[in-house]
């Protein structure tokens, strides 16, 4: 079944946002889709920064991890940045676990990383 993950993409100024709507991210069908999303909007629109905001989501699969990973290669070819809003403690130690919180910046909400990200 489709799960509808709810990803909304906003630029603020040079910072592209894309905020997660649902609060568990978890079927295989709709993280596929908001990848594609993701991932078209990022083909058409060339960000070099981007906020991925979890106020939101209080679960994700492993998948997720895999789309950030995938996203933030993508930005590298062209010296972007991904960085993560407003993630709860519990998933933040999911990326403790994994050594990625070595790869990507945090923040305590949308409005800092925006701010820390722009040029």
């Amino acid at each position: 079944m489709d799960e509808q993950i709810g990803v909304e993409i906003t630029v603020e100024g040079p910072v592209a946002v894309v905020a997660f709507k649902a609060t568990s991210i978890s079927d295989v069908e709709g993280i596929t889709a908001a990848a594609k999303q993701i991932t078209e909007f990022i083909d058409e629109n060339h960000p070099n920064r981007i906020v991925f905001d979890f106020e939101q989501v209080k679960f994700f699969s492993s998948l997720v991890l895999g789309v950030l990973l995938n996203i933030r290669a993508k930005l590298e070819t062209y010296n972007g940045e991904v960085v993560i809003s407003a993630i709860n403690p519990q998933l933040h130690r999911v990326f403790k676990i994994t050594n990625l919180d070595s790869v990507f910046r945090f923040f305590p909400d949308k409005e800092s990383a925006v701010r820390a990200v722009a040029p």
